[in-house]
């Protein structure tokens, strides 16, 4: 290790001087807590909500490169996969970390295809949901009681365990999504049609009535195909940390994948796509658009599906989903929202303030108005977004399960409560 490669830190408090290891850019923690450490003193912690700016993991899944508008699967440019691929050809090659024989994709489309029937008692319980209860709570719950039909799931260390159980969370999440969504409509569940592929089998469970057979549109189907694609992974993000964190306790896949699940049906991570429809409603016309425009320079108003925490120049899914939007709409017909986002996208672009703030279209900008072309309810829209990212997760989980160097989850944290009160007995408290 070169010079170069440490850094010297200088504790100011005591004056002595740490040479501190860099790899891979980063300080480890546990080399901070070295510093000031002495026999009654702990050493520095790094203190970060949100981790914003701390690895938590190593992974070869998912790379992102935010400042030049680079995301890529094990190493191929997301516009490839899109443009080229399926689903899941792209959620093999996330679980196996590489791109299958034809052997290996006809074995792998198999397995998956009759692996989407769920166990009847599975649909009792679903049967059980109040008539208005929100799809994202059905998800939750009967992902996670999955773990109770599969007993031996609890086996993470047997590779062909972990096969059966991430064949069957691909292959069972469709049903699961679409029979939540029939479930809302009070209509009957649909069955899997093993002869349709991944998507269409998906629109033929969520759409299909007294038809003998239902046969998607292809122009959807692909267009779908698009959406998952796109939606299968995204680095350490909110979800997929909450399943690596749950993961670590070495509880079943089922468990691990229902909390993100959970962590997917919060606003702030699942539901940008609702709030940028919300949004385009709200302006209501073009024309009102320079007056939203002056009211989200004033604070008054709220940009949605513009910008990224990560992607600082722009989103590349974004660019790939535009292009579906015009397949969706020739199908559909036009949504009259559409003109709207159009417009608003052309004056933020063109605005220095938008501009010098980074503020660009994001993946949710345009896909919420493929989902209400779609007639997906906004309720909806997060079980979409859950369907592909499982693939993604479980490669997450697969990686944390065969990382020597994790450990179960467990910050620290900065105490901010009393200390060393003295306890008075209730009989005199109340006296």
């Amino acid at each position: 290790m070169t010079d170069n490669q440490t850094l010297t830190v200088r504790d100011n408090r005591t004056g002595e001087e740490y040479e501190l290891p860099i790899v891979d850019g980063t300080v480890r923690a546990a080399d901070f807590g070295k510093i000031g450490k002495g026999e009654d003193t702990p050493g520095l912690a790094v203190y970060d909500p949100g981790f914003l700016n701390t690895a938590s993991t190593r992974s070869a899944v998912t790379f992102i490169d935010g400042d030049k508008g680079i995301l890529e699967y094990r190493g191929y440019p997301i516009e490839q996969l899109a443009e080229n691929s399926t689903f899941l050809e792209v959620a093999y090659l996330l679980i196996h970390g590489e791109l299958p024989t034809q052997e290996q994709h006809e074995k792998w489309v198999h397995e998956i295809t009759f692996h989407t029937f769920v166990h009847e008692n599975l649909k009792s319980q679903l049967q059980g949901f109040r008539y208005d209860a929100h799809p994202m709570g059905m998800l939750l719950s009967s992902v996670g009681a999955l773990s109770t039909f599969y007993p031996e799931a609890r086996n993470i260390h047997d590779p062909k365990v972990r096969h059966d159980q991430v064949v069957r969370l691909i292959a069972k999440m469709p049903t699961l999504g679409a029979w939540s969504f029939r479930h809302a409509q009070g209509k009957p569940y649909v069955y899997p049609d093993n002869d349709l592929s991944y998507t269409e089998n998906f629109l033929s469970m969520l759409f299909k009535m007294s038809e003998q057979k239902y046969n998607p549109d292809p122009r959807l189907a692909k267009a779908l195909e698009v959406l998952f694609i796109l939606h299968a992974d995204h680095e350490q993000n909110c979800s997929t940390n909450a399943v690596r964190a749950v993961g670590s306790s070495q509880v079943d896949p089922y468990s691990a994948v229902s909390s993100g699940v959970a962590a997917l049906y919060g606003p702030l991570h699942g539901g940008a796509n609702e709030a940028v429809l919300k949004m385009l409603k709200r302006i209501g016309t073009p024309d009102k658009i320079p007056a939203f425009i002056e009211g989200v320079k004033k604070g008054d108003e709220k940009l949605m599906g513009f910008g990224h925490r990560v992607y600082k120049n722009f989103d590349p899914r974004a660019t790939i989903i535009k292009k579906a939007v015009d397949d969706v709409f020739e199908v559909t017909g036009v949504n009259p929202l559409l003109e709207i986002a159009q417009e608003l996208e052309r004056i933020a672009l063109e605005d220095e303030y938008f501009i010098s703030r980074k503020l660009y279209p994001n993946v949710d900008f345009y896909s919420g108005l493929i989902y209400e072309a779609l007639k997906f309810p906004p309720e909806m829209f997060t079980v979409l977004f859950a369907i592909p990212r499982t693939a993604g997760w479980l490669a997450q989980w697969l990686e944390l399960v065969d990382d020597k160097e994790q450990k179960i989850a467990r910050p620290k944290q900065i105490y901010t409560g009393d200390r060393q009160l003295e306890f008075v007995p209730a009989a005199k408290r109340w006296s």
